[in-house]
């Protein structure tokens, strides 16, 4: 039976009021820290066009694609380790060294390639005097050092501190590239700013780690290494996700066209921060609670983690949708030809949301083999569908194949962890989240036909500001309104009381 454990209330509420506050702090900082990295995309959008922002763009997927080859699954595997509580200091060490070793590795093999990046980021010299295979390097040692540091936290179970870490990242470097931009370093000043926005999160990071390194016998690197066998190919899988469209585009396309991709894939992954924050705080209680107390231990918190992953991105698709045209002018004429797309990779997103969901609790009951063959049917669809759909329809073909991607790994993953876990889909609650959301549509609607039949002449920029806040206030009083779920774990996380709750 799922729960044949019993446990008092007070204990489940006041654990569920724990995690409940834990997601939060992480979405809080999560959305404090895209909001200044949304923010700073407008500005470089205005101030260097669609050009630069798409050679940034390809430089930034490169690196990622290289960190992944680079830690090959070790950074989950460190999280995986260091949250079951035994022997962290040399888990912790042996996961440094291999990291350092296959960077070094990776290093080697970009600086023998170095002909052939310059020549894949072909305008990259247009902007910068240096060449692009040093920034790569630089970029690739400052991403594993950081991505690691933030692993260890998330394993030391001190989420909410690598959640806030996330404005410290986002905020110095939007403040750093923003400074340089407008002093004129262009391309050169994003890339310093990113540079020096990792290091300062990655040293302040380190200041929160307790655990202390210890020497690490031949068996912990086998321990990890049993887990990182499987781990990776979701690290690549977040990685085909997110960038492969990019990396194929880079191929078909020019950069303009690539910048405008990038700034409508920035939008609509900003949608999926909930979502995101929930998976965090979950995995290291998910693979706590079911070494302790068997799989079926984790059900409920596997439905909870399926009931709030749309809970933003449910309503950010039909905005999106209702006001594509409009969000896409904010960034400047050129961008509007991403209207088209926006829609697309919302709902790539919400997929994916609730396939990371799946996929996480496969992961957190130690099933990493089976979320291995989940991952690795998407990298293979998602790359072949990129390569056909891209090279006929461009943009929209790339929208397209992560779309189909991210459907049929959702409902591969959701086949293989019922079979594994006995848990409850929340088919109602996600229902109240679409009912709340299709409530909200028809107001931002309305509102906009009226707005724009009767002449209005205010900014584009206020107007959706308007539209958005409008829609906001309306889906979360109608989802409270219809939604005795939501209404709970509002009440059990809200730090006063509120009267309706």
């Amino acid at each position: 039976m799922k729960r044949c454990i019993l446990i008092p209330d007070a204990f489940i509420d006041t654990y569920l009021m724990r995690l409940g506050q834990t997601s939060a702090i992480v979405f809080v900082a999560k959305i404090i820290g895209s909001a200044l990295g949304f923010a700073a995309t407008i500005v470089f959008a205005r101030l260097l066009g669609a050009e630069v922002l798409g050679i940034y763009g390809l430089v930034l997927t490169l690196v990622a694609w290289l960190q992944v080859g680079a830690t090959i699954g070790f950074g989950s595997a460190i999280t995986k380790r260091l949250s079951e509580g035994e022997e962290r200091g040399e888990y912790l060490a042996a996961g440094l060294l291999t990291a350092a070793a296959f960077g070094v590795l990776v290093s080697v093999l970009v600086l023998l390639a170095s002909d052939l990046i310059e020549a894949y980021i072909g305008g990259f010299d247009a902007y910068v005097a240096v060449s692009v295979v040093w920034f790569v390097v630089g970029l690739l040692f400052i991403r594993i050092f950081y991505k690691v540091t933030l692993k260890t936290l998330k394993g030391e179970h001190k989420v909410h501190i690598a959640g806030i870490l996330d404005p410290v990242k986002f905020g110095s470097r939007s403040l750093i590239q923003i400074g340089l931009v407008l002093a004129g370093y262009s391309l050169l000043g994003m890339l310093v700013g990113y540079a020096l926005g990792g290091i300062l999160v990655g040293i302040v990071g380190l200041l929160y780690v307790s655990t202390s390194l210890r020497r690490p016998a031949r068996r912990h690197f086998r321990s990890l290494y049993e887990y990182a066998k499987f781990s990776w190919l979701g690290n690549l899988k977040s990685r085909t996700f997110s960038d492969v469209d990019i990396l194929v585009l880079g191929v078909f396309v020019g950069e303009a066209l690539i910048g405008i991709y990038v700034v409508v894939w920035s939008l609509a992954e900003f949608l999926n921060l909930f979502a995101s924050a929930i998976k965090d705080t979950l995995f290291p209680e998910i693979s706590r609670v079911s070494g302790a107390d068997g799989v079926d231990a984790a059900a409920g918190l596997v439905e909870d983690s399926l009931a709030f992953t749309g809970l933003i991105a449910i309503p950010g698709l039909v905005g999106g949708v209702l006001l594509a045209d409009r969000i896409m002018l904010v960034y400047g004429p050129e961008f509007t030809d991403g209207t088209t797309i926006l829609g697309l990779l919302i709902l790539s997103v919400l997929l994916y949301a609730y396939q990371k969901q799946l996929l996480n609790a496969l992961n957190g009951v130690d099933r990493p083999d089976l979320a291995f063959r989940v991952n690795l049917l998407f990298i293979l669809l998602n790359v072949t569908l990129n390569l056909l759909l891209i090279w006929q329809y461009g943009l929209v073909g790339a929208a397209v194949a992560t779309a189909i991607s991210a459907g049929v790994g959702t409902a591969v993953g959701y086949l293989l962890l019922k079979r594994l876990i006995e848990f409850e889909t929340p088919v109602g609650e996600i229902g109240r989240q679409a009912t709340a959301a299709l409530i909200m549509g028809g107001v931002v609607y309305g509102t906009r036909a009226i707005g724009e039949s009767r002449g209005l002449t205010i900014p584009n920029e206020l107007f959706v500001g308007l539209l958005v806040g409008l829609g906001a206030a309306i889906y979360f009083l109608s989802y409270l309104a219809i939604s005795k779920r939501f209404r709970d774990t509002v009440r059990r996380n809200v730090p006063v009381r509120v009267p309706g709750l």
